[in-house]
């Protein structure tokens, strides 16, 4: 069952082909990590959104309170039976149906899925995870590349370039021929005492879990936190490099080309991160 507009019905009963996030990308979109009761940092996803429907010129209906979307995603979650465990949420936003281009309806709609998790905590992946740079098209820096909307032909054309190339990801590369991010996630750099990460200005995605790496970044003494540029020649240099997006957390990349990275710094911000969920729960 999914959530269309407040109503739980069949999957096959759900979008019109001319729904224009089908149809335009005319969409935004939240992913977020149910566990047992709690939806993790819905705060952060919910101000996000409001953001991201604002940058995108869309009237946010009276209706659409914090209170009210989370009691339509504990709905979901209850219809199909998730309510007692671990599940991804993905609550999409859409304009109304009408006009080509220029949208002929100021009604806003939206749509949840849900869908079982296996693991309630973050957990270190420490097994091989290859990645390369995507270099067959270029993320464009700006405040639109900041946003989770339903415009992600490259995420998805990389993604498919990682597949055909054995690797576990790729690394996305800006206009500037600055690294930005991962097809699924923030990129952070850790060099010595250094811990780094793109700026929002780069293009790349303002991810949730980018943001609660950052506060945490900030509270250790024996690390320096910058918002950066990564250029593809420092990847190399790094002593480690990780990806992290609110399902899995944190992923270490143990290669990229020749080189091989630790996970200190990873392991040691996972467990930081574990007792910062439970001491807000």
């Amino acid at each position: 069952m999914i959530n269309l507009n407040g109503q739980l019905i069949e999957q096959t009963d759900a979008l019109s082909v001319y729904n224009r996030g089908f149809a335009y990308g005319d969409a935004v979109f939240e992913t977020c990590k149910f566990v047992t009761g709690k939806l993790l940092f819905w705060e952060d996803h919910y101000f996000r959104l409001m953001a991201s429907m604002r940058i995108m010129r869309m009237e946010i209906p009276m209706n659409f309170t914090m209170e009210a979307l989370e009691e339509a995603i504990h709905n979901t979650l209850a219809e199909n039976k998730l309510l007692a465990g671990v599940a991804r949420v993905k609550l999409t936003v859409f304009r109304g149906e009408g006009g080509l281009y220029k949208p002929t309806s100021k009604n806003i709609g939206y749509v949840i899925t849900t869908e079982p998790l296996d693991n309630a905590f973050y957990l270190l992946n420490d097994t091989h995870y290859e990645v390369d740079l995507f270099k067959d098209f270029y993320v464009a820096p700006g405040l639109l590349s900041t946003l989770k909307t339903n415009n992600k032909a490259i995420n998805v054309i990389a993604s498919v370039y990682a597949e055909e190339n054995k690797l576990e990801n790729v690394l996305l590369v800006n206009t500037e021929k600055k690294v930005v991010e991962a097809c699924n996630g923030n990129l952070f750099l850790v060099k010595g005492t250094v811990i780094k990460t793109p700026p929002l200005a780069d293009g790349c995605l303002k991810g949730i879990m980018r943001m609660q790496l950052l506060e945490l970044v900030k509270q250790l003494p024996d690390y320096t936190l910058e918002e950066s540029s990564i250029s593809p020649f420092e990847l190399q240099k790094a002593d480690e490099l990780f990806i992290t997006n609110v399902i899995t957390g944190i992923q270490p990349i143990s290669r990229y080309r020749k080189k091989a990275f630790k996970n200190d710094v990873a392991k040691m911000l996972l467990q930081k991160l574990q007792v910062k969920i439970r001491l807000a729960s």
